[in-house]
């Protein structure tokens, strides 16, 4: 079993800096072995800056290594999960007065992407903003609560056939917590315009009552986007207000599916431009004769989240939240190390299909500036696009 398993280090090829760490309890996927070959295009994108005197400092010998989870030693897994909690009991930095029910630096996330939602989900922010704000998150795990290893991702594909059972949502203590109770009213949820119409109950919906998070309070929203069910309602309307309750979870395979690595790699080598790439993403237009038609994005946010995860506005608060984020943002990148010279620094396009979060065109994005107010300083879009040198040195890390 994958508990069990000997995790096996080795130096990836031709990039002698970086170390690689596989459990053996799962074949490297199609993404995987397409990321290991695009490293020596890495390579020559940093040997580049570094002549031109443009990396910030960031090399491949001192960039940070994001792991898979199931990649990393369940004591350290473990310290990540106590990492979390740590930020759960710190106290908020945000505006009391406006946010009320926010009574953490955990919940300070919670709050910035609740009431930012719309800019964070148009077609210029859904990618570097995010960046920026994991980031962000990675850096308070780390500098107030002493976590040692860097924010994971999770491998949609090693969970998708079996996710209750998964190292990341078995619910055993270095996991992610499990799935939550039966909540007979929740149904799953609907998706418009596409056949199936909805992503399908996976027999959870309720509180998670047992593992790492069973005991995390949940203080903000739910907001009117919420797909949870029998939940206590906010007592303000834009459901910033104090409304302690329980995780809810739905561990949910009809999600999942939709994230394997067929699709990513199709996603990635399909993909000749950047607006190609943001609607497949996110499922535009709907594919057709699909049995799990949602796109990776939906896809990777409905792997288990109910409340407050299922809520478009309140989703970072479930942990799982960063694992997503963190996963789309190693797409990302691989896709733009492709060709990073015509990639790097492109736009999509279009509008999230998620009302009212709708984009508007930004004239100059080399202007236009991503403020995180409480959780970290202003910085120009464009530099949250690049995460070896970008935010003047400040983003230097690689996936494996």
């Amino acid at each position: 079993m994958w508990a069990g398993a000997l995790l096996l280090p080795s130096l990836l090829a031709g990039v002698q800096a970086i170390e690689v760490i596989r459990n053996p309890f799962y074949p490297l996927d199609a993404v995987d072995k397409l990321e290991e070959a695009t490293m020596p295009k890495v390579e020559e994108f940093v040997a580049k800056k570094i002549a031109a005197n443009a990396n910030n400092n960031c090399t491949l010998e001192n960039a940070a290594v994001r792991r898979e989870w199931s990649d990393m030693s369940e004591e350290l897994r473990q310290e990540y999960v106590a990492s979390i909690m740590c930020l759960t009991k710190l106290p908020p930095k945000s505006d009391r007065e406006r946010f009320p029910g926010a009574q953490s630096r955990f919940d300070d996330f919670v709050a910035y992407h609740m009431t930012h939602a719309m800019q964070l989900h148009d077609n210029q922010h859904l990618f570097g903003a995010h960046k920026y704000f994991v980031y962000l998150f990675e850096k308070a795990l780390r500098e107030e609560c002493g976590y040692t290893g860097y924010q994971p991702y999770m491998n949609y594909d090693r969970y998708s056939e079996d996710p209750i059972n998964s190292p990341l949502l078995n619910g055993n203590a270095s996991s992610l917590g499990g799935n939550g109770v039966l909540e007979p009213s929740y149904k799953g949820v609907p998706q418009y315009g596409r056949t199936p119409n909805i992503i399908a109950s996976g027999g959870g919906g309720g509180c998670v009552t047992e593992g790492p998070f069973s005991d995390l309070v949940v203080n903000l929203g739910p907001t009117s986007m919420s797909t949870a069910t029998n939940v206590t309602k906010n007592p303000r309307a834009d459901g910033t207000g104090l409304n302690p309750r329980c995780l809810r979870r739905d561990v949910n395979r009809n999600a999942a599916m939709g994230a394997k690595a067929d699709r990513a790699f199709s996603l990635i080598n399909g993909s000749s431009n950047i607006d190609d790439f943001y609607n497949t993403l996110l499922g535009t237009p709907p594919p057709k004769d699909d049995p799990y038609p949602w796109g990776i994005h939906t896809a990777g946010h409905y792997i288990a989240a109910v409340d407050p995860g299922g809520d478009p506005m309140t989703s970072p608060g479930d942990p799982i939240f960063f694992f997503h984020h963190t996963a789309l943002d190693r797409l990302w990148w691989i896709w733009q190390m492709q060709d990073a010279e015509n990639r790097l620094n492109v736009i999509p396009n279009g509008t999230m299909p998620m009302p009212p979060m709708k984009g508007k065109r930004i004239p100059v994005p080399e202007e236009t500036m991503v403020d995180m107010e409480w959780l970290g300083p202003p910085i120009t879009l464009l530099e949250t696009h690049d995460q070896l040198g970008g935010n003047g040195g400040a983003f230097c890390y690689v996936y494996v």
